[in-house]
């Protein structure tokens, strides 16, 4: 993975734990909004990753390019790839149950991957330091342990459900997460 110094986290970074009330290992995650791009069920072309967490310290997902995620004919499109992977590692921050943002994230791609292709991803958290957390994913083509196909390295950080307040709908969290506070 080629990654820049910030996506890299520094030596003071402790390591991840998950929060005593995320999901217990080998639980499915479910969506964090129904009309996400990435892993909402309602949304019409999005990605519909399920996921689900192994061990309560890594996330699992796939999801299977379709037409709509195509680029150049018959292969996913970069951007689409790289939105799986955002996602998965969004998904992997959840298990602090504290909200994130991304910040920045490198993708390196590997291989091509053809529509109707099964995407197996991975994503786990290298270190947190302060609001920062630091976190990787790969995806593979076909199976768990095929060839990858794209990597990722992200930078993400903390934020206050006020954040969505300010800038989403706060009408719209409010009603799918019970689990967080989100009074601005």
């Amino acid at each position: 993975m080629t990654r820049s110094s910030l996506t890299t986290p520094p030596p003071d970074a402790s390591a991840p734990a998950a929060h005593p009330a995320a999901p217990a290992a080998g639980s499915s995650l479910g969506a964090h909004y129904s009309r996400c791009f990435g892993c909402g069920d309602d949304h019409p072309t999005g990605l519909h990753l399920k996921a689900a967490t192994p061990d309560g310290v890594t996330v699992e997902a796939e999801f299977t390019v379709g037409e709509a995620h195509q680029g150049a004919p018959m292969l996913a499109h970069g951007g689409v790839l790289a939105a799986a992977m955002d996602e998965v590692i969004g998904m992997s921050v959840y298990l602090f149950h504290k909200p994130y943002v991304t910040a920045r994230l490198e993708t390196d791609y590997l291989l091509p991957v053809p529509v109707g292709t099964t995407l197996h991803l991975r994503a786990w958290c290298n270190g947190i330091t302060g609001r920062k957390a630091y976190l990787e994913a790969e995806g593979r083509v076909g199976a768990p342990d095929g060839p990858v196909a794209v990597r990722a390295a992200a930078l993400f950080i903390e934020v206050g459900m006020e954040h969505f307040a300010k800038h989403g709908d706060l009408a719209a969290i409010a009603a799918e997460h019970q689990d967080f506070e989100v009074n601005p």
